[in-house]
């Protein structure tokens, strides 16, 4: 779909909202090591979680969630006024969705986004975000990976779009191209991940912080 100026502006602020790194701004706020140098490296709430600070993980993951989310609901709420629909809507949060990946206020260095996809997918839908978030828990209850779960909600989010299309929600093939590409980033972002979850060396869920940082994935 063409971008006219309104949609531009919407999809370029959701980018800047998506560009705040959360888990670098928390743990400054908090006095704790930057993300960056411990664990995985990647500055996500799992990350944050390896530092022992619970509280600093959650902050992270809310935050993560509602830069993701925000962008869409805005385009909802005050859309329409400039003719914004749901595919501008979904563009909005693909891009936070890439500014979370790729800051223009971190060195275009970021994390892999599944607390940010997340949120996009509460603002296309409740219902979708509760689906693919229920899969994320019950794959991190069982097998106690993080990044096994996200790979396997990425996967079923545009499986539970498609089925829940003209039912559940109106399907929209730029919603669809959306969540297919989020999922594929996620899915490349997540590439060491997978090797180590082959290998059997990846660290499951509350395993502590190990320096220097054992993956670097841009």
């Amino acid at each position: 779909m063409p971008l006219n100026l309104p949609a531009l502006v919407a999809v370029v602020a959701a980018y800047l909202v998506g560009s705040l790194s959360f888990a670098v701004i928390v743990s400054r706020l908090l006095g704790m090591d930057d993300p960056r140098s411990y664990g995985s490296g990647n500055p996500g709430a799992t990350n944050v979680l390896r530092s022992g600070r619970k509280g600093a993980a959650l902050a992270t993951l809310v935050l993560d969630a509602l830069k993701g989310w925000l962008p869409v609901w805005a385009v909802h709420q005050w859309g329409g006024a400039w003719g914004l629909g749901e595919g501008t809507a979904a563009l909005a949060g693909l891009a936070a969705f890439l500014g979370h990946l790729y800051p223009v206020f971190f060195g275009f260095q970021g994390g892999k986004g599944v607390a940010t996809a997340a949120g996009v997918l509460f603002g296309i839908d409740w219902l979708l975000g509760l689906a693919t978030g229920a899969t994320w828990l019950i794959i991190a209850f069982f097998f106690r990976y993080s990044s096994l779960a996200s790979l396997v909600a990425a996967f079923f989010a545009p499986a539970y779009y498609l089925l829940g299309g003209q039912i559940a929600w109106p399907m929209r093939r730029t919603v669809l191209a959306a969540l297919i590409v989020m999922s594929l980033l996620l899915a490349w972002r997540h590439r060491e991940n997978i090797r180590r979850l082959l290998a059997g060396t990846e660290s499951k869920i509350g395993s502590k912080a190990k320096a220097p940082a054992a993956d670097k994935t841009p």
